[in-house]
């Protein structure tokens, strides 16, 4: 299991409806791309940080290893904005206005990718697919959904494995003896996919499978408070980001 995944199951908000979850995670997310940039985006990704780090109980350590690659897709996206190709003054220059576009562009993605990540550490993808069906989702997308969800999990298993065992057997000693060993690890992990696969479709066959997995679903009640903080909060963060933008040149 990933750790973000471990830490969405053994999360304090579990247990509450993932409605609620996504109202606060993609609300916060809508409004750093819909606010100005600035001082809209510090103040969400202030925000969204208080909330990951107190309520929702996330440690920085797990928050850091789950941001770092979004944040690192951020910063690869705004570089670009600071050069242009074919000017004037040589095959490539500074772009006029680029610092300012690249700092708005990296403050919208960052803020927004911890909006994602609040509802990601907070509700697992168990609890949400399921769900999917009753909001209108086709069953068979959520089906294939699911079933894709399980192989992940059994092909890094199998991936960890296997190169465990290459490693117990000095198969990463010098990049040569590297090389063969990620040449045999894609092959293996690749023949065991189809494997998997064809397990999987004959245990589905077994058990009667008509087109649609059916998925005990808990009943968990919508908290009307839960959601009257998060529009507080989306509203207070809107009102500030407002009176800021005229007070801060």
């Amino acid at each position: 299991m990933l750790p973000i995944d471990a830490a969405a199951h053994s999360s304090r908000w579990r247990r509450r409806h993932p409605g609620e979850k996504a109202v606060l995670g993609f609300g916060l997310t809508a409004l750093a791309v819909c606010l100005p940039p600035w001082p809209g985006a510090p103040l969400v990704a202030a925000a969204t940080l208080a909330v990951l780090l107190g309520p929702a109980g996330v440690t920085p350590r797990q928050l850091w290893r789950a941001w770092r690659i979004p944040l690192g897709f951020c910063v690869t996206g705004a570089v670009p904005l600071l050069f242009q190709v074919g000017a004037e003054g040589g095959l490539v220059t500074l772009a006029p206005g680029g610092p300012d576009a690249a700092g708005q562009l990296l403050l919208r993605t960052s803020a927004a990718s911890l909006g994602v990540l609040l509802f990601a550490f907070t509700t697992p993808v168990s609890d949400v697919l399921p769900r999917l069906v009753r909001a209108g989702v086709p069953a068979p997308v959520v089906d294939v959904a699911l079933v894709m969800y399980r192989i992940s999990f059994l092909l890094l298993d199998s991936v960890r494995r296997i190169r465990e065992a290459q490693a117990a057997r000095l198969g990463l000693t010098t990049r040569a003896a590297t090389w063969r060993s990620l040449a045999g690890l894609g092959a293996t992990a690749f023949v065991r996919a189809f494997d998997r696969a064809a397990r999987l479709q004959s245990g589905l066959a077994g058990r009667g499978y008509d087109g649609t997995l059916r998925v005990l679903v808990p009943r968990t009640p919508v908290s009307r408070r839960f959601l009257g903080a998060t529009g507080a909060l989306l509203a207070g963060l809107v009102a500030l980001t407002l009176v800021l933008e005229r007070l801060l040149p």
